[in-house]
């Protein structure tokens, strides 16, 4: 995908959780990292993705017409109705509705979709209309202190974009954060993204470089160095170390992150305890759903591992 052309997979209003104040958050489609524990599994592949919410199902099937894949549509382009082995990309089962093998991804079925039971996920703004969009709660981040972030997947995959976009949020005054899991190519970013920023929350996730690769797909040393780097940086810089039980929360991955942060001069983090809210959407986009704890991370778990950073002032937002 080209890099001035992201798509955006929600617009998400009123938020209390991705920094200070009430916020807005831009969630970018797209990232370098595949955490076996992603809460935003739509956010991974930065193509276009169809959903499929039964729940939100009718059953009118005006789906299986539209999708160019079957008899239907390709009877309309080519007077090919009544062959046999057209089948499409569209199934009639209760839990599965998307044949995948077959599908484009065209977004057609969601078009004629009544009920939204299948939706394309991921669409492209203008700069200028996010923006507008984005304005529309400017008194809710004035009067409590809140403001705009970028989010993912991962924004610093287009930094001519999201430069653009967070100059023009900078120039209406209103204060800006980006949340990142580090994995950028660092000129890019201190040239197109960081002259903008008033925050970055900067994910941490696992000490390890062998582990890390083993659970991200990625090895951690540019993680590593990229955050060196920025703390040299006039900006404000916020660790983020989530809870995931079995994959970041050994005593080991957790002193050993502890360490790194205290090495390099830092007073304060965010903790983030694990929750299973992620674990349906990787049903909708028809992929396996990952072996995680189904239930909420425990008050006396997440203790467990904040008492490893009880030396820093642990920020919640």
């Amino acid at each position: 995908m080209s890099e001035s052309f992201p798509l955006i997979v929600d617009v998400q209003k009123g938020s209390t959780e991705d920094g200070p104040g009430i916020r807005t958050t831009v969630f970018f489609k797209g990232c370098p990292l595949s955490c076996q524990w992603c809460q935003n599994p739509e956010a991974i592949d930065p193509k276009p993705e169809i959903g499929f919410y039964p729940q939100n199902c009718i059953g009118c099937f005006d789906c299986e017409k539209a999708c160019p894949e079957g008899r239907a549509g390709l009877a309309g382009r080519a007077g090919l109705a009544g062959r046999a082995g057209l089948a499409g990309a569209i199934l009639k089962g209760a839990e599965v509705r998307i044949d995948r093998s077959r599908c484009t991804r065209c977004g057609k079925c969601t078009g004629v979709c009544p009920g939204r039971g299948l939706r394309q996920i991921g669409r492209y703004y203008e700069t200028e209309a996010l923006l507008e969009l984005l304005l529309r709660d400017r008194a809710f981040y004035e009067t409590s202190g809140g403001g705009i972030t970028l989010s993912g997947g991962e924004p610093t995959l287009w930094p001519a974009y999201a430069g653009e976009l967070l100059r023009g949020i900078k120039s209406e005054g209103i204060h800006t954060a980006i949340q990142t899991c580090g994995c950028f190519e660092y000129p890019a970013f201190k040239e197109e993204i960081l002259p903008w920023l008033d925050l970055v929350m900067y994910d941490l996730k696992i000490i390890d470089r062998k582990t890390h690769l083993q659970h991200t797909g990625r090895d951690n040393q540019k993680i590593l160095e990229n955050f060196r780097q920025l703390l040299k940086e006039d900006i404000e810089v916020t660790p983020r170390i989530p809870l995931v039980p079995g994959f970041t929360t050994s005593k080991e991955n957790l002193t050993g992150i502890s360490d790194f942060l205290k090495e390099n001069g830092i007073k304060k983090c965010s903790l983030l305890p694990y929750n299973p809210l992620g674990l349906s959407k990787w049903e909708r986009l028809g992929k396996k759903r990952p072996s995680l704890p189904t239930g909420w991370m425990s008050k006396s778990e997440e203790e467990s591992c904040r008492r490893i950073y009880s030396w820093a002032e642990v920020v919640t937002f």
